[in-house]
């Protein structure tokens, strides 16, 4: 299993307000998520009218499919007639059968698992 990672950067440049913000902002996240099938959030410059920051993921069994889905997202932003694309940055992390291909996973964080029985003993 792979997930992937994108961070995107715009700047809204005609925003005046964060109304006008919210409307590009709003309209983009739906577009990908609907096109797309990614999951999709602002993640910075929150107060800032001019300027928004996304993370967006997604999962899949190929890397090169993850790639390509967050590329796919990087180019939608980049074609914003409201916006410019200003950083991006991607990172593909591969997970093994149960988290193993992690180290320090949450499997390794939970530590070993013990039975209910056990607990109330």
């Amino acid at each position: 299993m792979f997930v992937g990672v994108l961070r995107l950067s715009l700047q809204i440049v005609g925003a005046r307000s964060l109304k006008d913000k919210r409307s590009v902002v709003r309209s983009f996240k739906e577009r990908a998520q609907n096109r797309l099938r990614v999951s999709i959030a602002e993640i910075g410059s929150l107060d800032h009218p001019q300027y928004a920051t996304f993370g967006v993921t997604c999962v899949s069994n190929s890397a090169t499919v993850c790639d390509q889905i967050l590329s796919d997202v990087a180019s939608m932003a980049g074609t914003l007639p409201d916006a410019v694309l200003t950083d991006r940055a991607t990172e593909i992390v591969s997970f093994g059968e149960g988290g193993s291909g992690v180290q320090g996973g949450i499997e390794q964080a939970l530590g070993p698992r013990r039975d209910e029985d056990e607990e109330l003993e």
